[in-house]
């Protein structure tokens, strides 16, 4: 990257939201948190972490207030 390149990258994390509800088997929440918890510990800035939709419609967001309870946000 030549020095009068960007100094630092934002990135805008959406694979917890749409990856997970993408998945054909369920993944349990406990594997959820870990996923988002060590996203947050590897610097990713923004991570869109669920959706709150009704269960009906998205059957693998239903789990959602539990995530968000459970995740641990980085400072900064």
């Amino acid at each position: 990257m030549p020095a009068d390149g960007p100094k630092r990258v934002f990135i805008n994390e959406v694979s917890t939201r749409d990856g997970f509800q993408m998945e054909l088997r369920w993944i349990e929440t406990d594997e959820k948190v870990r996923f988002i918890d060590d996203l947050s510990l590897s610097g990713v800035a923004k991570i869109e972490v669920s959706s709150f939709v009704s269960w009906k419609a998205v059957p693998a967001l239903a789990d959602a207030s539990d995530v968000f309870a459970r995740i641990h946000g980085v400072p900064g």
